[in-house]
């Protein structure tokens, strides 16, 4: 955040001198200092929506960091009331999980300036956000800390007098799962087309996981079925945010993103095994740099692989799943599940964790995905 602080000095002239008196001045340029004014007016932005959520953070500024920019480069008069309402909606998911249990006593976000492209008098700036959000009161041997990669593209256009203001900001990530997003995931699209099959032999139903708490004990027997649900975490505690080169980057392709590709990798390295055959039929599972089965990258037919080949059964609660299980959500009920997740680790408070691609991120825990998309239909699997 020591970046999003100096920023607020940042809003002075950093364009070309044009006359004070004009009606309207020439297309501006973008010079260095105006690309970092950029970023650190971004920088701003997202450190304000991540304190948004830290236990106490209010009181410690009169106001948010990215209202401080004036001048050259500043938010618009709409992306200001927008940026309220986010915080406003942020503060609002942090009495959610307040009320599970779940504070934040730190955080850092820092945001990282990718490409900047002109024409005329917009500018468009992708950038990368990483955030780290410190839990409060850690009780035992769970995680210190939760945190993501995000991507954003900001669009900025220049007024009358040269001056830049900050219009727009789109996630560009597939999954919207970012703790302090608050974008609504778009409406689904299933990955693939329910396969034709026999009326004997068609994909097997998922039975929706309960959310409440506390859960019906269900522990696990990890010696059950040869597995090494330690490798699966440690694989995905590896790769989380730098991308394993042996497999394709789904990410920012749509149809869902890279998360099922990345829980599939994760339960091959703990053990699970090609099941070869044609790329579309969901009996079959396997993945590599060259090809890879439906069922292996998509939502719907990694959970008709895992079900109907017996490698998993269905939980009734998802405060009920432990390292290596498995859970999948459907934002908006419909029927076709969206996103997948791993669990990384459980605290002896009942609480999983899961890591998960699209948005990149580790530890965070479930009480805070079910705080952030309360209307969502979740799906947890017993690996």
């Amino acid at each position: 955040m020591t970046a999003a602080a100096a920023s607020v000095a940042a809003g002075v002239a950093l364009l070309p001198n044009w006359s004070a008196g004009a009606a309207s001045v020439a297309d501006p340029t973008v010079d260095p200092s105006t690309k970092a004014t950029f970023q650190r007016l971004a920088d701003a932005v997202f450190t304000d929506r991540t304190d948004a959520l830290v236990d106490g953070r209010k009181s410690k500024r009169n106001k948010p960091l990215a209202s401080r920019f004036s001048g050259d480069v500043r938010l618009s008069a709409r992306q200001s009331r927008d940026e309220r309402s986010a915080l406003s909606q942020l503060r609002g998911r942090k009495f959610r999980l307040a009320a599970l249990g779940e504070k934040y006593s730190a955080a850092t976000t820092s945001v990282s300036l990718d490409r900047t492209r002109v024409k005329g008098r917009h500018a468009t700036v992708d950038v990368t956000e990483t955030t780290t959000l410190t839990y409060k009161k850690v009780r035992g041997n769970e995680p210190k800390t939760t945190g993501f990669q995000a991507h954003h593209r900001l669009t900025f256009k220049a007024d009358r007098n040269g001056d830049w203001q900050l219009t727009g900001i789109r996630d560009t990530d597939d999954g919207y799962l970012a703790v302090n997003q608050v974008s609504e995931p778009p409406a689904a699209t299933p990955s693939a087309a329910t396969p034709d099959t026999a009326a004997d032999d068609g994909p097997p139903e998922a039975t929706r996981s309960a959310t409440t708490r506390p859960a019906p004990a269900k522990p696990k027997d990890f010696s059950a079925t040869g597995y090494d649900y330690k490798a699966m975490a440690a694989y995905a505690a590896k790769y989380w945010n730098k991308y394993n080169p042996d497999y394709p980057d789904f990410n920012g392709q749509g149809a869902g993103g890279d998360c099922t590709n990345f829980v599939s990798q994760s339960l091959k390295a703990g053990g699970w095994k090609h099941v070869p055959g044609y790329t579309n039929d969901f009996h079959k599972w396997f993945g590599n740099a060259e090809i890879q089965s439906d069922s292996f990258v998509g939502v719907n037919e990694f959970s008709w692989f895992a079900l109907s080949s017996k490698r998993v059964t269905s939980l009734a609660n998802v405060y009920q799943m432990d390292v290596g299980d498995v859970l999948q959500m459907d934002f908006n009920k419909d029927g076709s599940k969206d996103h997948s997740m791993i669990v990384t680790y459980r605290s002896p408070q009942g609480v999983p964790y899961v890591t998960y691609h699209s948005t990149n991120t580790y530890n965070r825990s479930v009480a805070s995905i079910i705080a952030s998309y309360p209307n969502a239909a979740y799906y947890a699997y017993r690996t």
